[in-house]
């Protein structure tokens, strides 16, 4: 049977929406994108370019004429997706700690959101993707046929960040930050992030905070199944 075409999945920082939406988008055959890649993408071409991250018609511009794309993986070195920009492969590059202090005051611009948010529509408009982010089901498809919003409390998404950045920087590394700073930041996000991620009122709201990724999954499954 025909399943739901747009599957939206929002939350805070940690919550798991990029692990949890890239394999229910490969279960399902879907394409998966993750749209905080195509702020860090802008966030990255902004530090590049020198454009002050605190000016909003600047990097609304930005984003006009940059060409971002998220594909399927291209390189099997361990990525999610492919960020391009330009034709530019900066899937890694986006990842740095620079992009990540000041991906969200870039992306709480108006002029930025604007843009960003209607490429996301466009690209959604084909069907068959699991998208994840902040405002998806609330503000950039109002109309997806399933909304999952996840929450965690803040302790276990710091938990799970600091373990993401000990499995990618290594346990003795100086660059390592400490667990009250991930922590710090994680607040810091949240702050930033607020107005932009309240969850749809048709939501599904599933706490994961005691559950692991298989049993997640799991859950979102079946809502998928009861769509179909």
């Amino acid at each position: 049977m025909r399943g739901p075409q747009r599957i939206a999945i929002d939350g805070p920082a940690g919550a798991g929406k990029s692990t949890i939406g890239e394999q229910l988008a490969r279960k399902l055959g879907y394409l998966y994108i993750d749209t905080g890649a195509m702020y860090r993408a802008l966030t990255w071409l902004a530090l590049q370019e020198q454009v002050d991250i605190n000016d909003g018609p600047a990097l609304g511009r930005l984003a006009l004429s940059s060409e971002i794309v998220i594909s399927r993986p291209q390189v099997a070195d361990g990525r999610q997706y492919t960020v391009t920009l330009g034709g530019r492969d900066i899937t890694w590059d986006i990842r740095s700690a620079p992009v990540t202090r000041a991906v969200s005051p870039v992306s709480i611009h108006p002029d930025v959101r604007t843009v960003i948010r209607a490429r996301q529509r466009a690209m959604a408009q084909r069907g068959r993707v699991v998208m994840v982010g902040r405002d998806i089901g609330a503000v950039v498809l109002p109309d997806a046929e399933l909304k999952i919003y996840l929450i965690a409390s803040l302790e276990e998404r710091a938990r799970r960040r600091y373990a993401e950045l000990v499995a990618q920087l290594g346990e003795h590394n100086p660059a390592l930050p400490s667990m009250q700073q991930v922590m710090s930041d994680i607040q810091r996000r949240d702050s930033i992030d607020h107005d932009n991620m309240q969850p749809a009122a048709d939501a599904i709201i599933v706490d994961t905070d005691n559950l692991n990724i298989a049993q997640v999954l799991e859950i979102i499954c079946r809502y998928v199944e009861d769509k179909s």
